[in-house]
């Protein structure tokens, strides 16, 4: 890096970044570079109207193809690839151990196997179940839910169990902050609440005095992340706990920012009955991209009867339920070592997922956990929120608030935060999420997470700072150098072309 020259600076991030190409390059689809039309015999069992009479295929040679699936790899920007700050999603480099650990074959599970046949695969999701309630603090947990929002839901319906249960029917509300991720009124309503919004104070935290008017006999609960989508730490969170208990309802957790505490505060000693865990924002599993994912949930004791079934534990005799004689004695197979068993919960809501999740993101969420270890954690959550800060203080736009754990949200100020987004790109680094939270004015948030050096960020900052130098004509322009540029982002989305040839219309 050059010596406080934020444009050199900003040119070199481009210069290291050689994943660019020139303007207009194409890189054509297989079937535009070569074509080789297939005759369809007239046996096909299927109706006229879905039988095609010529199949065409790309007929290519080997480095034709190889040559075609690395230019679209240097194409496509990823974690991989370099810094990948997107606030709240939490982008963390997945290391490749776990993927190794996962493609062992003694991870290849058929989910309709027995109990007595896969005890090696039960005893990790207990271990897992054990990891994770002890990380936040939770006295039970379900590994099902496929993914964060999923579990989110599946948190709203066991606390909708424990309520109905209770006959308090008539709690019909979730309380849910202005700042909270839009998942949380979703599932909120999809669990059919209605949902009470409910401001920040002047500081980016929970306003007490609008909690207080917010709470009622129709609280159900309240969903909190902590920290905020600010990146702050709630300070009055035992308060806050105290209150919403006061009046019936429950606490939600959500698990999207757990990775700024872990191995320095739980949860559940902060008073949350119930949460779920985002082992992709956490763990460094994959980020599923619609799936597979997995969405853990953990509660409190006067919940765990609620939980969905089955759930794994170990056998109270140190044998499986199998293993057992008619006489309730074990045999001799069972002896000596420890058995795990499925069973369903009291009062469990039922199944949501198959098997007991995705098994082998959970593997990978298990592995992650195992090898950092209390001490790896503890470190991970602090090279986190050190490197947070660090960004924050080397940007020139406006950055309101802090200081921060996790992740931070700047200001855009007088710009279009979706323009300077888009012109980062063209200094060969990913942007932040823009545009929330809305408390925020043209919001630039920002999470750099554990696994950035201070190099990268100082790298990352030289390009925030460059745009934020340039011209409202250059931003407007942007991207330049990208192989797409100013996409319509509106119409893409509501009349998407789902097949190349709509191209040509």
């Amino acid at each position: 890096m050059s010596d406080g020259d934020p444009v050199a600076d900003a040119r070199q991030v481009r210069y290291d970044q050689a994943r660019y190409v020139d303007d207009g390059q194409y890189e054509p689809l297989l079937s535009e570079k070569d074509r080789t039309r297939v005759e369809i015999g007239d046996e096909s069992p299927l109706p006229d109207d879905l039988t095609r009479d010529e199949l065409e295929l790309p007929a290519l040679s080997e480095p034709e193809l190889a040559r075609h699936y690395t230019r679209l790899s240097q194409m496509i920007y990823g974690i991989d690839s370099g810094p990948y700050p997107l606030g709240s999603c939490t982008m963390k480099y997945n290391p490749k151990f776990t993927e190794d650990v996962a493609a062992l074959p003694g991870a290849s599970v058929h989910p309709d196997r027995s109990a007595a046949s896969v005890q090696g695969t039960l005893e990790l999701l207990s271990r897992l179940q054990d990891y994770l309630g002890r990380i936040g603090g939770m006295d039970a947990v379900t590994l099902q839910p496929p993914a964060g929002a999923a579990g989110e839901f599946v948190g709203i319906r066991v606390a909708a169990a424990y309520h109905e249960h209770n006959g308090e029917d008539h709690r019909d509300e979730v309380i849910v902050p202005e700042s909270a991720h839009g998942t949380n009124f979703a599932s909120a309503a999809l669990g059919g609440y209605d949902v009470v919004s409910l401001p920040s104070d002047d500081e980016g935290r929970v306003d007490l005095e609008a909690l207080d008017a917010a709470l009622s006999e129709h609280t159900a609960a309240l969903m909190l992340t902590n920290p905020n989508t600010l990146g702050l730490f709630e300070r009055d969170i035992e308060e806050i706990a105290d209150m919403v208990h006061d009046v019936g309802g429950l606490l939600y957790y959500d698990g999207a920012n757990l990775n700024a505490l872990l191995g320095r505060a739980r949860p559940g000693d902060m008073g949350f009955d119930v949460m779920h865990y985002n082992v992709h924002k956490t763990f460094a599993t994959p980020h599923g991209g619609g799936g597979p994912g997995a969405g853990p949930v953990g509660v409190v004791d006067e919940l765990a009867p609620f939980l969905p079934a089955p759930r794994v534990r170990a056998a109270e005799d140190g044998t499986r339920a199998e293993d057992r004689n008619s006489d309730g004695d074990s045999d001799s197979a069972g002896a000596g070592e420890q058995r795990y068993e499925l069973f369903d919960p009291e009062h469990t809501i039922g199944k949501v997922h198959g098997f007991q999740g995705n098994w082998l993101v959970l593997v990978k969420a298990f592995a992650y956990i195992a090898r950092l270890g209390d001490e790896g954690l503890a470190d991970a959550s602090a090279k986190a929120v050190l490197n947070a800060n660090y960004l924050a203080s080397q940007i020139e736009f406006g950055v309101p608030y802090g200081p921060f754990h996790h992740e931070f949200v700047a200001s855009a100020g007088e710009r279009d935060a979706a323009d300077v987004a888009k012109r980062m790109l063209d200094y060969g680094v990913h942007p932040p999420t823009t545009k929330w939270p809305e408390i925020v004015p043209e919001a630039l948030m920002t999470e750099p997470t554990e696994v950035e050096s201070k190099d990268t960020l100082d790298r990352l900052a030289a390009a925030f700072n460059a745009v934020a130098r340039e011209d409202d004509e250059t931003l407007a322009d942007a991207p330049e150098r990208t192989t797409a540029r100013r996409i319509d982002q509106t119409s893409a989305a509501r009349s998407p072309r789902l097949s190349w040839h709509e191209l040509d219309d």
